[in-house]
């Protein structure tokens, strides 16, 4: 198939989760014979830290303004147009395609978040999503009936996060990043008040730890304490030095998401894959990609992230390894490719995808094989 994508970005993995999910994607299809073309808006923040100029696997149009004949040419050429959250500027262009036409909302429980306090989401057709062929999820669970319920979807189906298998895997810690508990992920309010009890606090508690925050936007009332170093950024290919660098790296889930459940972050995936140890939230539907206790530390408060921590070396790798095995068998990009060509075929081919409320296991023709 030849696709057409209208994205957030691809080309910067600066202070978002979009990029590095949209590169193993491209070229998990690429590898499946599919064709993508991906728009991109040229914003100056993105094109500051771009670290990625163009897609060896696929077409990359970075563009300041519309270029209304480029786009018409390629929904012409095109046999599905998916449109995704974060990307107002593309929906008129997706009102004229006589394409199959998607949506692909990779922030689902902040987009029903924002509904929720009578915001305007600016990313949304004013007439809803009714006018989609398939609408796509990063979260499953009641999130699907609810895009169905509240702004009009006709299908529905998951693609949760994943991993660039050939990216993240076991590598060699960097002295300059060693540490004994890492977070990686952009400021957010909704989540400040689970960071300072699961990270903050244990570093409190235990003044000798060493504790890495990476990610652009933190105060400094989050930033200012003492043992606790910052990078604002780092580039998603020094990700894996991050993971090898730390004993631990710690998960904690933005608000909306973990009400919601079933929508894990695709930082869980990568780390998994390093073989390193987590420690996460806990939020419903958690045990549908990593069991806790066997694959993952689920933690609710300071003494259960300092009970991690006291760990034995070979007890905290037990889960690691449990973890990167479940992660390579069913949530990796090309997981996700081959889910994503089924759900195109059955949608063109007038089959309703199947609504699944478990991501957990793969389906049948869901696999990197088929």
């Amino acid at each position: 198939m030849r696709l057409a994508v209208f994205g957030l970005t691809v080309s910067s993995s600066w202070g978002n989760g979009h990029a590095t999910l949209w590169r193993a994607l491209t070229r998990a299809l690429a590898e499946r014979g599919h064709h993508v073309t991906f728009f991109e808006r040229n914003v100056p923040y993105y094109a500051a830290h771009r670290d990625l100029v163009h897609l060896p696997w696929g077409v990359l149009v970075l563009y300041d303004d519309w270029d209304v004949r480029r786009v018409q040419r390629s929904l012409a050429a095109a046999d599905a147009a998916i449109l995704t959250s974060y990307c107002p500027a593309a929906a008129a262009a997706m009102g004229q395609a006589d394409v199959l036409r998607v949506f692909y909302d990779l922030d689902t429980p902040v987009t029903l978040a924002r509904l929720d306090a009578g915001e305007r989401v600016d990313y949304l057709p004013p007439g809803g999503l009714g006018q989609f062929d398939l609408v796509l999820s990063y979260a499953g669970g009641p999130a699907l009936g609810e895009l169905t319920r509240r702004l009009g979807a006709r299908a529905t189906a998951p693609l949760p996060g994943f991993v660039d298998e050939d990216v993240y895997r076991p590598h060699r810690a960097r002295h300059a990043l060693r540490c004994d508990l890492s977070h990686l992920g952009t400021y957010a309010a909704d989540r400040v008040a689970r960071l300072r009890e699961l990270f903050l606090r244990p570093g409190e508690r235990r003044p000798g730890l060493r504790l890495l925050l990476v990610g652009a936007l933190y105060p400094p009332e989050v930033t200012g304490r003492p043992g606790l170093r910052t990078l604002p950024h780092l580039p998603s290919a020094e990700h894996p030095g991050l993971y090898a660098s730390s004993q631990w790296t710690i998960n904690v889930t933005r608000a909306p998401m973990a009400a919601m459940g079933h929508c894990p972050s695709g930082r869980l995936f990568e780390a998994a894959a390093c073989e390193t140890p987590i420690i996460t939230d806990a939020w419903p539907g958690l045990e549908e990609f990593l069991t806790p206790e066997e694959e993952i530390v689920a933690a609710a408060t300071c003494d259960d992230v300092l009970a991690a921590l006291d760990m034995s070396p070979s007890r905290r790798r037990r889960p690691a390894a449990a973890a990167r095995a479940r992660v390579l068998r069913a949530h990796t990009a090309r997981h996700r490719a081959a889910t994503l060509e089924r759900l195109l075929t059955a949608t063109r081919t007038g089959q309703a995808p199947a609504r699944r409320e478990s991501t957990g296991t793969s389906p049948p023709g869901d696999a990197a094989t088929s």
